[in-house]
């Protein structure tokens, strides 16, 4: 997750077109997929992308919107690499630490972080970004500065820099992606991709 730098958060409106994004972002060098499980038929995609990558070790397929722990196990059964929710699940947590996949949920306050912390989450999702801004992480640096941060909502090309330089090791990236999609037209969102992935580089001084 750290060395991918960006994680696509991938909300289809099918099964069909979930696929169709997680193809055209890998496509488009961004190696981090997060299937939410708002697209329908999630499970059975997470599992056709692990078979049709199972050979190229780059590529990090995981869980989204994973809101209790039978959809944590639906999703690990199925091949999933890590699980993110939208608010900590000590029971999710659980689950994930059985099995060794890490678990990212989704915190806003101090309280919430240590208590994740606790569950043994290795990576905290900041969610929603756009509510608290890139100066959050400065702050939560202060008295946490070990935390793993990754803010999903509200991340874009024009504050990306912003958020890495206040300590994130990661961001997520959803709607943005997708920009421009109208139906099959997928080489939008490898383009999109593409230029994420040029805006990570330049940060990083690659």
């Amino acid at each position: 997750m750290i060395e991918n730098g960006v994680v696509a958060v991938i909300r289809g409106q099918s099964k069909e077109q979930g696929l169709g994004i997680c193809k055209a972002s890998v496509a488009g060098e961004l190696k981090a997929l997060e299937v939410a499980y708002t697209t329908p038929n999630a499970s059975e995609l997470i599992a056709e992308l692990t078979e049709y990558y199972a050979e190229d070790p780059t590529v990090v397929i995981g869980a989204g919107t994973v809101l209790d722990p039978v959809t944590a196990r639906l999703a690990i059964e199925n091949g999933a690499d890590f699980i993110v929710s939208p608010a900590f699940d000590a029971e999710v947590a659980t689950i994930c630490n059985l099995y060794q996949i890490p678990y990212m949920p989704g915190c806003m306050t101090i309280t919430e972080m240590t208590t994740a912390l606790k569950a043994g989450v290795d990576i905290i999702k900041v969610f929603p970004g756009d509510i608290v801004g890139s100066r959050f992480i400065k702050d939560v640096k202060g008295p946490l500065p070990y935390v793993n941060l990754m803010p999903t909502g509200g991340v874009n090309l024009d504050n990306m820099a912003e958020w890495f330089a206040n300590g994130v090791i990661s961001v997520g990236i959803g709607s943005d992606l997708t920009r421009g999609l109208t139906g099959d037209n997928y080489e939008v969102v490898t383009k999109n991709a593409q230029t994420y992935i040029a805006k990570l580089r330049e940060i990083r001084g690659e």
